[in-house]
């Protein structure tokens, strides 16, 4: 038995270094394992919000890097307008007493308040810094371009990288209250 876990743990070990290897090369698969490992730092995400970015990933995985976007962005924006409404939503209705009736849920306030101004509230409301702000109405943006028929085709490089820097603002975010 003691032989077989040697043996299993030499295949693992064998694994993680091929992958580290490979994944230096561009259109190598095993770039999106580091990613893998990097989500795996991430803690206190919802169910949605893992499973959001665990489709993200094997979007990726089959090279559907605009789908893979479109759900990054969603699990950040959950996550983002939890937070915004982890007071029960006191401080948007204050900040913004014209959205007051569209504000008795999250899921109203999401239905009726575009991401662009729910990115902004968050600036006001103090969870995001002016610069934060404008990069994520940047990221918006390409999210935008890739829930939308245009000519922007991303590729694996511009898919990890707009992943990676949503987990690092996740991150960020979680770190934050209001």
């Amino acid at each position: 038995m003691n032989e077989l876990r040697l043996l299993l743990a030499k295949v693992k070990g064998f694994e993680k270094e091929a992958h580290a290897m490979l994944a230096t090369h561009e259109t190598s698969r095993s770039r999106v394992v580091i990613l893998e490992e990097s989500y795996d730092k991430l803690t206190k995400l919802t169910l949605k919000q893992d499973e959001l970015f665990r489709q993200a990933l094997r979007c990726v995985e089959h090279q559907l890097f605009r789908a893979a976007h479109v759900l990054a962005w969603a699990g950040f924006m959950d996550l983002l307008e939890e937070k915004l409404a982890s007071d029960g939503l006191v401080k948007i209705r204050t900040a913004y007493p014209a959205w007051a009736a569209n504000a008795g849920s999250i899921e109203e306030l999401r239905e009726a308040v575009v991401e662009f101004q729910l990115i902004q509230a968050a600036k006001k409301l103090g969870l995001c810094s002016n610069t934060e702000m404008k990069a994520l109405h940047g990221m918006l943006n390409k999210r935008n371009e890739c829930a939308h028929p245009n000519d922007f085709f991303p590729d694996m490089n511009i898919t990890l990288g707009y992943i990676s820097e949503l987990l690092t603002r996740v991150a960020t975010l979680q770190a934050k209250t209001l």
